[in-house]
């Protein structure tokens, strides 16, 4: 459940927070685990005393003191985040223990938080948006593409390999492990670069013994046999490729649903570069900058994003620093102000919203459900497990958005740049631009 935000005198807020059963549970268990460590009680190890010996030695109520004191922060800050409140000091908290581990627990915090913005007036700015157009050669690169996907394929006679043929080959190395009749074309980068490069040049019955480098930089050789090579014979773009290819009796059919495919995308992607734009705009205009945990907390995860990206491509955190030209304070530097900048827009779009009274109901969030084509009887599943609370707010901030979106005025790019580039001292802003948060995603760093 979403905590309750009750907004006080003097920029303070009080949230009331629900905590689930099961996360009261785990946190007795915990601080009961930690007690135990310091409890001696003959015939038991530390660390292994039973719970009721524990209750009856030193009592019940301590353990649950101790499971509230090491996790009440914890809860807060979870709520905060939800709530989209920016605490800029220490709550206040308020409580009574739990009874029991079993049921859901409530507290309250007081606490001083950034004051919320105050929204400029969106509907006198300009903010650049393109032209939907589609380039004919992006077309032309589409029916090139299903060209290729139609070719056949007919065997080489009286050549080598060379790049864009399809090659079927053993690969034998030097420990005796093979991997036969591996289908590859060649330039598609597939392969090591060694291998590929010793590729080419063979003709079919050939073999060459190639050397290469691993990951890890150790060296390893194998033996490259070119048991068939094939070179594809690519089919006009006409009519026939058409009907052969596609639901479409002509090419100009064809032709037409390409083009209208891709304005689709590129008129999404149009609007989705406008509405951020949009955002950045009222950002600007209103000269808010949000600080404080939040910002903390959000550059914190953009740290730990990123240090599994790296884990996950095999880069280890000095590489990427090495490669990038950072330093650690650089790149903490970078990630603080995308943080920043992400909460900024968020605490805005809320503030939008709540001067527009936009609320979202739980029948409004199940038709977003069904537009986004889910089934009734998941929806309704969803709603009971109280999942509404968790789409309500980037639900609102979206329609914040798309009112904002519609009432700004769009003019061109190159007049808006014109304008930009007349400084006055009011649009001095860091360099640094990161990417925009929109409702509904989550920040990511690359």
């Amino acid at each position: 459940m979403a905590p309750l935000v009750e907004e006080l005198a003097d920029d303070k807020v009080k949230l009331t927070v629900d905590v689930p059963a099961h996360d009261v549970h785990h946190a007795v268990e915990h601080a009961a685990s930690d007690l135990a460590q310091s409890v001696r009680i003959p015939g038991f190890r530390k660390g292994k005393v039973p719970m009721p010996l524990l209750v009856q030695r030193i009592g019940r109520e301590r353990i649950y003191e101790e499971a509230v004191d090491s996790h009440i922060g914890g809860w807060f800050w979870t709520a905060a985040a939800r709530a989209r409140v920016n605490p800029v000091a220490m709550p206040e908290y308020e409580f009574e223990l739990p009874t029991s581990d079993k049921e859901d627990w409530i507290f309250t915090a007081t606490v001083q938080v950034q004051p919320k913005p105050e929204p400029a007036d969106w509907t006198t700015l300009e903010v650049p948006k393109h032209e939907v157009e589609v380039p004919q050669d992006v077309v032309q690169a589409e029916l090139e593409l299903l060209q290729k996907t139609a070719a056949e394929l007919v065997p080489v006679d009286g050549r080598p390999a060379q790049d864009g043929d399809v090659a079927v080959i053993d690969l034998v190395a030097s420990d005796g492990t093979a991997q036969r009749d591996y289908v590859v074309e060649l330039g598609s980068e597939r392969l090591v670069e060694e291998i590929e490069n010793g590729l080419r040049g063979l003709s079919a019955g050939e073999e060459r013994e190639i050397a290469y480098e691993l990951a890890d930089g150790s060296r390893r050789s194998a033996t490259v046999a070119l048991k068939e090579l094939k070179e594809r014979v690519l089919p006009p773009i006409d009519d026939d490729l058409a009907k052969t290819a596609t639901e479409f009796d002509t090419l100009a059919e064809l032709k037409e649903d390409t083009e209208s495919r891709l304005r689709g995308q590129i008129e999404e992607e149009v609007e989705g570069l406008f509405r951020a734009a949009a955002v950045d705009e009222l950002l600007m205009a209103t000269n808010f900058v949000a600080v404080g945990p939040l910002v903390e907390a959000r550059t914190r995860e953009l740290l730990t994003g990123l240090a599994r990206s790296l884990q996950a491509r095999g880069i280890d955190a000095d590489s990427y620093l090495q490669l990038t030209g950072q330093t650690p304070e650089v790149l903490e530097q970078r990630l603080r102000a995308e943080a920043s900048l992400s909460v900024s827009r968020e605490l805005l779009l809320e503030a939008v919203a709540d001067k527009l009274g936009i609320e979202v109901t739980d029948d409004e969030i199940r038709d977003e459900l069904r537009e986004a084509g889910e089934n009734e009887e998941d929806i309704e599943e969803f709603i009971e497990k109280g999942g509404a609370d968790n789409v309500r707010d980037d639900i609102r901030l979206k329609r914040a958005l798309d009112r904002i979106a519609a009432e700004v005025k769009p003019i061109a790019p190159e007049l808006h740049e014109a304008r930009e580039s007349i400084w006055t001292p009011e649009k001095e802003q860091p360099a640094e631009t990161p990417k925009l948060w929109t409702p509904g995603t989550k920040e990511t760093a690359s």
